[in-house]
This record gives C-alpha cells, sequence and structure tokens, in this order.
C-alpha cells in the first residue's frame, strides 16, 4: 500500500492558499492530483491500492468524469484489467458520453475520481450513466476530504480522507480577510 500522504506532500500536491474548489467551496488547501499522478510509479501504484479496495464489487468497467478522474481512473482500470471511459462536459456543462464511449454495454460500472469534496462530478457522472440505461455499483477516489460512505446510495471508498477545511464563499474567513482568491481546477463554476 502506498502512503498518499506522504506523496502528495513530496510532490508538492498539497498546497496552502485561499482556494475556489469546482464544488464552489473555498479552502485553505488544494489537493493538486495531477502533480502526483504525473510520477507513474506513483500513478500505478495508488490504481492498484485503489482496484484492490474495488475489486470486491466485480466490475467490468471504470468510469471517470474529465479531466481530474482520467489517469487514476485509467490506472484502476488497467490493474483490474478492464475497460474504461470518461464523462465530460458538454456545451451546456452537462456530463456526457462522447467519443464513441457506450457504458449500456457494461453492467457493474465503478466511477473513479482523483478528489472528492461534496461527490457533485460522481453524482453527475451517475445521472450521465442512468441516461445511457447504465448504472454503477460503487463510487471511489484517491482522496475524501470528507467522512462519507456513500454517494447517492452506493459505497464510496477512498485510499485517504484528509478532512480539510471548506467554506461557503459567505463563511470564508480568507475572504473576509482580503486574501487573493485562485482557482486552479477546470471546472466552470456557476454562481
Amino acid at each position: 500500500m502506498v502512503n498518499v500522504e506522504e506523496l502528495l506532500k513530496d510532490t508538492g500536491a498539497l498546497l496552502k492558499g485561499h482556494f475556489l474548489l469546482s464544488s464552489g467551496l473555498h479552502s485553505d488547501t488544494y489537493i493538486q492530483c495531477a502533480k502526483l499522478l504525473q510520477k507513474t510509479r506513483y500513478a500505478k501504484g495508488i490504481g492498484n491500492d485503489l482496484a484492490l479496495k474495488l475489486q470486491r464489487f466485480d466490475p467490468d468497467c471504470v468510469v471517470s468524469p474529465a479531466i481530474g478522474g482520467i489517469v487514476i481512473g485509467y490506472e484502476v482500470a488497467r490493474s483490474l484489467n478492464i475497460s474504461f471511459m470518461f464523462a465530460e462536459r458538454d456545451s451546456n456543462d452537462v456530463m456526457t458520453f462522447r467519443r464513441g464511449f457506450d457504458p449500456a454495454n457494461f453492467k457493474r460500472v465503478v466511477i473513479v475520481e482523483d478528489v472528492v469534496t461534496t461527490g457533485k462530478s460522481t453524482q453527475e457522472v451517475i445521472e450521465a450513466l442512468k441516461r445511457r440505461n447504465s448504472h454503477a455499483v460503487a463510487t471511489s477516489s484517491i482522496i475524501s476530504r470528507t467522512e462519507m460512505n456513500e454517494i447517492n446510495g452506493l459505497p464510496f471508498l477512498s485510499l485517504i480522507t484528509l478532512p480539510l477545511k471548506s467554506y461557503t464563499p459567505e463563511e470564508c474567513p480568507l475572504c473576509k480577510n482580503g486574501v487573493p482568491l485562485s482557482k486552479p481546477g477546470t471546472r466552470k463554476i456557476f454562481n
């Protein structure tokens, strides 16, 4: 088993500052898994560890939300020797399947993400699967920012829980202290 927290520190993937998360919440800590997963040996080890946790669900496909979940989703699928695909946002910001991906061909899908805060992206992938006559049997991530064990009634597993502080914009002490806000992720935020 890899020590994810140690790897986060080793790669500089645990950032401090004032961040706008994809959930719309603010935090003084941001986890940039891209920095962690750029090291292929780390990505492989983390993928193997997450695959070991997910194998009990007997999955036949891994689905990840683009863009953050693609690398780790692929590594988990590779480790399990099953198919992989990703969902991505269309021009209306709706999570959908493109590029010829058809999840309807699979019966036991697991969803794999890099970091989960509220589970919103996972929920959007669950809905995208339903629209394509498929469904998930479990959800997962490398890191959970909160203590939860299910998303939309599905089991949720992570390799590590880092209960990092997050705030609504109205209650954010960093905003109140005038600390500049940065948005390192790729997702559009709608207020």
